[in-house]
């Protein structure tokens, strides 16, 4: 039996999972491709998070976060270790992720210190973003790592005739 590919769950998941349905249909359609990735893919994965996630979901409202944080519970916690502040700051200092956002830098640093090969987000402004992963791609190889796929759920969901 070969191992369950590993995914880092970004906050945005857990969020969009246990939200509110929304009025504006983009943003639901997100969520509902969330929930049933959530109910459908997931036990095809090993999930991984870090404290980067868990403070983020204990933000705001406290019902909601009581929510985000049950939905995550049980996913097991990487380390935030030397190496991934280390490779966190070579990311920064990339100035493609602006400063007040430099927790998405620490997430992409977290999956890829280690080796996710998977980081699952619904952040399309500074990480799932094409137009600056690939140098964010080099600022990693640079620092000795390989950055894991970024993607969004829907990206993540397998074959639409796959039954494993």
């Amino acid at each position: 039996m070969t191992e369950k590919p590993s995914v880092y769950i970004e906050t945005t998941i857990p969020s969009f999972l246990t939200a509110r349905p929304s009025v504006n249909l983009i943003v639901a359609g997100k969520q509902e491709v969330t929930r049933q990735w959530w109910e459908r893919r997931r036990e095809h994965y090993h999930l991984f998070l870090s404290q980067y996630v868990l403070d983020e979901a204990a933000g705001g409202d406290s019902e909601a976060a009581g929510k985000r944080l049950e939905a995550i519970d049980e996913i097991e916690l990487l380390e935030v270790d030397e190496e991934v502040l280390r490779l966190a700051g070579e990311i920064m200092k990339t100035g493609l992720i602006p400063e007040k956002a430099q927790t998405d830098a620490a997430h992409i640093a977290v999956a890829t210190r280690h080796s996710m090969d998977f980081l699952l987000t619904w952040n399309c402004t500074h990480i799932a973003n094409a137009e600056i992963l690939s140098r964010i791609n080099f600022a990693v190889i640079n620092a000795g790592h390989l950055l894991p796929t970024i993607c969004t759920p829907d990206e993540l969901f397998g074959g639409e005739n796959d039954e494993t």
